[in-house]
């Protein structure tokens, strides 16, 4: 498996994806439960390791690691905690098979879905800071959520760590205090 380190987006967007599995995010239910769930997650995300069942204690130890750089947003903080990320994880090479020439990071031998994950996470928040900023690491915008996410969006808007789910929440609660509100005052 290559990683791309110009795909940065990608990434980024796996590393919100992989924070939100949190139970904490979820009220207490953990999207990552099982092995089954974790290979599922791989799946979903087109990566190509198999599971193991020392892979899921990792992925938790992992998720935690993330979040903790996406909910202290500081550029020293996020520059370091990535780069451990990814420091003996992969080989860094050009590879020109493509048509043009991008700088990848390719798994070593025998890597784990927790180094795929943490390879990926670590080259999303490394692009993130380096081609937008550090401003771009946020908490939800929805009263009752606790996700995080990391806004790449071209004009940096985001409010939602999931906007089909947490932006429709807020958007319906709305909608029923402006429908209660025009009841009352009738």
């Amino acid at each position: 498996m290559q990683v791309a380190l110009d795909d940065y987006v990608w990434a980024a967007g796996i590393a919100t994806d992989l924070v939100n599995t949190a139970p904490e995010v979820w009220h207490g239910e953990d999207k990552l439960p099982d092995l089954d769930s974790l290979a599922a997650f791989a799946e979903l995300h087109s990566i190509p390791v198999n599971t193991r069942p020392s892979d899921l204690r990792a992925v938790h130890r992992l998720r935690v690691t993330v979040r903790d750089l996406i909910d202290h947003p500081t550029r020293d903080h996020l520059i370091t905690g990535a780069t451990a990320l990814t420091s003996s994880i992969g080989d860094v090479s050009l590879d020109a098979t493509s048509g043009r020439a991008r700088w990848t990071v390719s798994l070593r031998q025998g890597a784990t879905v927790a180094d795929a994950l943490s390879l990926i996470c670590g080259v999303g928040i490394l692009g993130v800071v380096q081609s937008l900023d550090v401003t771009r690491f946020r908490a939800c915008g929805a009263p009752t959520c606790r996700g995080v996410f990391i806004d790449t969006t071209r004009p940096g808007r985001r409010r939602y760590c999931m906007p089909g789910l947490c932006g429709n929440r807020v958007n319906v609660a709305n909608h029923r205090a402006r429908k209660a509100a025009v009841l009352h005052n009738a």
